[in-house]
């Protein structure tokens, strides 16, 4: 039996959890990009095991707030490839 997300039952409608390559393909941005704004940006995410896991919603209220805007990092090379430091 699969689980019902309508509003008509008594229970809330409960949004399901996405994940790195959901958010990014919502965002229409690399992978790389949700990593680096989890890290610098305060991109709300939450951690489950090794997996990060989103809700659309705080992401596009994230979004809506500036959280993308900020020129922390924006055109920082990856540390990883030899930049950075």
């Amino acid at each position: 039996m699969g689980r019902n997300y309508s509003t008509s039952g008594a229970e809330p409608m409960t949004e399901p959890w996405g994940s790195v390559e959901d958010v990014a393909k919502h965002l229409g941005v690399a992978k790389d990009s949700i990593y680096r704004w989890i890290d610098h940006r305060g991109l709300p995410a939450h951690k489950i095991g090794r997996l990060w896991k989103f809700k659309l919603s705080e992401v596009d209220a994230w979004v809506r707030a500036g959280g993308t805007d900020s020129p922390d990092d924006a055109d920082a090379p990856d540390e990883e490839n030899g930049g950075g430091r």
